[in-house]
C-alpha cells in the first residue's frame, strides 16, 4: 500500500525507537489523537515529548507492515508539563539526564524550556546545577532551533532534512548565510547535490544567468562530471563548448571565468601534447605526485639483494619446478629495483611468479603486504598466493568525511610497516587511489604491481596501469608465455584469441566452454534461467547461491541485470509465506538473496565471525541477505566472514545480485559464468569487454546469444579514450623529484 506524497501527519513523538546517529534516519511512535504511529525517516535530533508535523506518504512493508515515510517535517516545542519532561529527559540536550530534566521540571513547570532559552541564568537555582554547566545546558538547547532553521529554511528551497542535515553538518550555525552569500555551494561542498538542482535553488536568490558564481560552478560541474567518465582532466577548448551549451553563456564570458579561475588557484592546467588541459586541483596534484613519488623510486631504490640467482635456484629446487625465463626476469627485477609492474593474461604464470617474489621477499626477512582495489579481489589474491591480502581502503586505514573525501591514516606521517607492498588488480586502481598508496609506502619499500593492461580500466578517474606502461619509465615484465597446462582450458585458449583479435572457438563439445546459439532476446533470457536452475546444477553441482555468476554486458534490457535478477530472483528465491521480505525503491529483497553494494559506505557497521567489530562495505561486494529486523527496520547482510547491518536508507545502497555488470564483476572470479550476448548496444560492443567477461570464469563458461555480437566484440578493439595527465608528467623525465615537488607546491 502507498499512499499520496502530499499526507500531513502531526502528532507527539512518544518514544524513539531507533535512529543512526551518521544519517539521522529514525524510527519512532508517534500519537495522534489516541492513536499510535510508526513513522520511518531522517529526523535529526527528534526527541520524546516533541510535537511534529510530517509531510510524507503511508507505506506497507510486507513485514514492517503500515508505517508513515516523513519526507519532511516541522518541529514544535513540546506544551505542558509531563512532554516538556518526556523531552528534556530524551538525552536530545547534552547535559540533561531523567534526574536533572525532573529538578527543571519541578522548578520552572511549564516554562522550563523558556527558562533555558531565555534566563538560563536561573538554572542555578537548582542544587547542583553551576553557571558553567548552565550556560553549556542553554547552549546545547539553542543548537536544536538551530538545525531547526535549517532544515525548515532549506526545505523551503526543496532540500529534503537528509540534505539540511548534510549542510549543518558542514557549516554550522553559519549554513544558512553561507548559502545565501553562495548558492552554488551546494553543488561544489561534497554534499551530493547536482548542479542543476542547485541552479534552479539559486533562483531564490536572484543569480543572474551569467553571475560569475554560477559560470565557475558550471565549469567545476562539467570538470566533475567528466572525472565520472574516465578524465583526469579536459582539454580547455571542449571544457568550454560543453559549458556554454550547459549554461547557454557564450564562450567568451566562461574564457575570463576560467582565467579568473587559474589565477585564483581554483583549477590547474598543463599543456599535453601542444593542447592546454584544465584539472581540478586535488586530481591534477594526484597525478603529480604520483609522477613524482614513482621518480624518487627509480632514483632511489632499495638495497639490492645477494646472491639472487642462487636463491631463485634454491626455490626451484625445493618446490619442484623451472621458472621461465619471463618469470626469472620479473623475480629477478622485484628484487633488484624498489618498483615492478608485472602483467599477462591468464595461464601466463603470474600466480606461480608473484609465490615466488614473496617468498623471496620473506626469506630476506621483508615485511610484506598485499592488497587489491575490492574485497572479492583480495579475498581471490588471498587464496592464491596463501597469505593475507587486504583491500587497499583497508591496508590505508580509511576514513571517510564525505563521499568525496577519503582520509586515510596511513600516509607520508604514518607510512605503513611493510618493506613491500604487492597491488593485484592494478587495472581497476584509479588516480586518486593510487596516490594515497604511493603516499603510504615509506622509504625503501618495494612496490609491485600486478595486473592485465587488457582488462577494463577503473571504473574512477585516471588510466593508471596503461599511463604507467606507456610512459616507457618503469620496468616493466610481460608474461606472454601460456603454459601448456594452461593451454588445456578452453576458457584461457580462448581468452587469449579474443586479446590477438580472433575469434574464439565455439564448437567445443567438452571442456570448459560452451557457446549456446539463440536469435531472440527472449530465447536467451529462458536458457539462461534453465542453465541457472536446473542443467549447470545437474551435471555440474554448482547453484546460483554457490559458484554460478551470470554476467551480463548492460543493466537495460531483456537481458540486462536488472530483467534477469527479477526472474533469478523469482525462480531461485520466490515469495513464501515464511521468507520475510521488504520493497526498498521499488525493489523485492527477500532473506537469501544474493545482493552486492554498489557503492564504498565507510559507515556501515559489521561483526566479524571472531568478533572483530568494524566499518565500511565497498562498491562490488557481493553477500547473502541474512534478516530483516522488523522492529529496529534493519537489515542484516553476511559477506564472507562479517555481517553488515544496514538501516533502510543505507538498504538504497544494495541491488540483487544473481545477475551482475561486467564492471561491476571485474576483480572476481566465479566457478561457473553464464554470459548472455546478443545485440549488445554499440557502447557495449568492444573487445575488452568480452576478454574480460571471459576472464572471471574459473571452470566454466557457456555463452548464450548470437555468434554476430561476438565478432563485432572481437573485431572492436578501440578503447574508449581518457584524457589523463600521470603518463605526461611521467614522461618528462628530465625533471627531478625535487623540481616536481616544487611545482606541486
Amino acid at each position: 500500500m502507498e499512499g499520496n506524497n502530499d499526507v500531513i501527519l502531526k502528532g507527539s513523538v512518544v518514544r524513539v525507537v531507533y535512529r543512526n546517529e551518521e544519517s539521522s534516519w529514525t524510527v519512532l511512535e508517534l500519537e495522534t489523537e489516541n492513536e499510535l504511529h510508526k513513522v520511518v525517516g531522517v529526523l535529526p535530533l527528534v526527541a520524546a515529548g516533541e510535537m511534529l508535523s510530517l509531510s510524507g506518504r503511508w507505506v506497507e512493508h510486507p513485514n514492517f507492515g503500515v508505517q508513515f515515510k516523513a519526507e519532511y517535517f516541522e518541529r514544535h516545542l513540546p506544551v505542558g508539563g509531563d512532554a516538556i519532561l518526556r523531552y528534556l529527559s530524551s538525552g536530545i540536550i547534552k547535559g540533561v539526564r531523567e534526574a536533572t530534566a525532573a529538578r527543571i521540571v519541578e522548578k520552572f513547570g511549564d516554562k522550563a524550556l523558556e527558562i533555558i532559552e531565555n534566563q538560563p541564568h536561573r538554572l542555578t537555582e537548582i542544587k547542583g546545577i553551576s553557571p558553567a554547566r548552565a550556560k553549556k545546558i542553554a547552549e546545547e538547547y539553542a543548537k536544536q532551533f538551530g538545525l531547526r532553521e535549517v532544515i525548515i529554511t532549506l526545505g523551503s528551497y526543496g532540500l529534503t532534512p537528509n540534505e539540511g542535515l548534510r549542510c549543518w553538518k558542514k557549516w554550522g550555525s553559519a549554513t544558512l548565510e553561507k548559502i545565501k552569500s553562495n548558492p552554488y555551494l551546494l553543488c561544489s561542498s561534497g554534499l551530493h547535490i547536482g548542479f542543476e538542482r542547485t541552479d534552479k535553488i539559486s533562483q531564490n536568490f536572484g543569480i543572474a544567468p551569467d553571475d560569475p558564481l554560477r559560470l565557475e560552478a558550471g565549469l567545476i560541474y562539467v570538470l566533475r562530471h567528466n572525472m565520472s567518465n574516465g578524465h583526469t582532466c579536459l582539454p580547455a577548448d571542449k571544457l568550454i563548448s560543453v559549458s556554454s551549451v550547459l549554461l547557454e553563456v557564450g564562450p567568451d564570458k566562461l574564457e575570463k571565468v576560467l582565467d579568473d579561475m587559474f589565477f585564483s588557484f581554483k583549477v590547474r592546467e598543463e599543456f599535453l601534447d601542444n593542447r592546454r588541459f584544465i584539472f581540478l586541483n586535488r586530481v591534477y596534484n594526484a597525478e603529480r605526485y604520483s609522477a613524482e613519488k614513482i621518480f624518487a623510486m627509480l632514483e632511489f631504490p632499495p638495497e639490492s639483494v645477494k646472491n639472487l640467482e642462487e636463491r631463485i635456484n634454491s626455490i626451484e629446487k625445493r618446490l619442484g619446478i623451472s621458472y621461465a625465463k619471463q618469470q626469472r626476469a620479473a623475480i629477478r627485477q622485484a628484487l633488484e629495483k624498489g618498483i615492478l609492474i608485472l602483467t599477462g593474461g591468464p595461464g601466463t604464470g603470474k600466480t606461480t611468479t608473484l609465490r615466488a617474489i614473496i617468498t623471496l621477499l620473506e626469506e630476506i626477512g621483508h615485511t610484506v603486504a598485499i592488497a587489491a582495489p575490492t574485497g572479492r579481489a583480495a579475498k581471490r589474491i588471498s587464496e592464491l598466493t596463501g597469505r593475507e591480502a587486504k583491500t587497499i581502503h583497508r591496508l590505508l586505514e580509511v576514513k571517510w568525511d564525505d563521499e568525496e573525501t577519503q582520509v586515510f591514516d596511513r600516509n607520508e606521517n604514518n607510512p605503513l610497516d611493510a618493506d613491500a607492498v604487492i597491488v593485484d588488480e592494478l587495472s581497476m586502481v584509479d588516480s586518486m587511489l593510487f596516490e594515497s598508496l604511493l603516499r603510504a609506502l615509506k622509504t625503501g619499500c618495494r612496490l609491485i604491481m600486478v595486473g592485465d593492461s587488457d582488462q577494463l580500466p577503473a571504473v574512477g578517474a585516471g588510466s593508471v596501469l596503461h599511463d604507467l606502461i606507456e610512459s616507457g619509465k618503469l620496468p616493466v615484465v610481460q608474461l606472454t608465455e601460456v603454459f601448456r597446462q594452461a593451454m588445456m582450458s578452453n576458457i584461457v585458449s580462448n581468452a587469449h584469441r579474443i586479446v590477438a583479435g580472433r575469434m574464439p572457438v565455439l564448437n567445443y563439445r567438452e571442456g570448459d566452454f560452451f557457446f549456446i546459439q539463440k536469435d531472440s532476446v527472449q530465447d536467451v533470457a529462458q536458457t539462461v534461467l534453465e542453465l541457472c536452475l536446473s542443467r549447470i546444477p545437474a551435471r555440474y553441482g554448482f547453484t546460483v547461491g554457490d559458484g554460478i555468476q551470470v554476467i551480463c554486458p548492460s543493466r537495460k534490457g531483456e537481458i540486462g541485470t536488472r530483467e534477469m535478477n527479477i526472474r533469478l530472483q523469482q525462480l531461485i528465491n520466490p515469495h513464501t509465506d515464511t521468507r520475510r521480505e521488504i520493497v526498498i525503491e521499488g525493489t523485492v529483497f527477500r532473506v537469501d538473496d544474493r545482493v552486492m553494494h554498489i557503492k564504498n559506505n565507510y559507515d556501515i557497521s559489521w561483526k566479524k565471525d571472531n568478533g572483530e567489530l568494524g566499518q565500511g562495505v565497498f562498491n562490488g561486494d557481493i553477500g547473502i541477505l541474512r534478516e530483516i529486523n522488523k522492529r529496529a527496520s534493519t537489515l542484516s547482510v553476511r559477506y564472507d566472514d562479517r555481517v553488515a547491518v544496514y538501516t533502510l536508507e543505507d538498504a538504497q545502497e544494495l541491488e540483487l545480485a544473481y545477475a551482475v555488470t561486467v564492471h561491476k564483476s571485474q576483480g572476481s572470479e566465479f566457478d561457473a559464468v553464464i554470459l548472455p550476448l546478443l545485440n549488445n548496444p554499440p557502447l557495449l560492443c568492444y573487445r575488452n569487454l568480452l576478454y574480460t567477461a571471459v576472464t572471471r570464469a574459473k571452470s566454466l563458461l557457456i555463452i548464450v546469444g548470437g555468434v554476430g555480437t561476438i565478432e563485432k566484440m572481437v573485431a572492436n578493439d578501440k578503447k574508449a579514450k581518457r584524457y589523463t595527465g600521470l603518463k605526461h608528467f611521467l614522461s618528462q623525465g628530465e625533471k627531478s623529484a625535487f623540481e616536481l615537488s616544487r611545482d606541486i607546491h
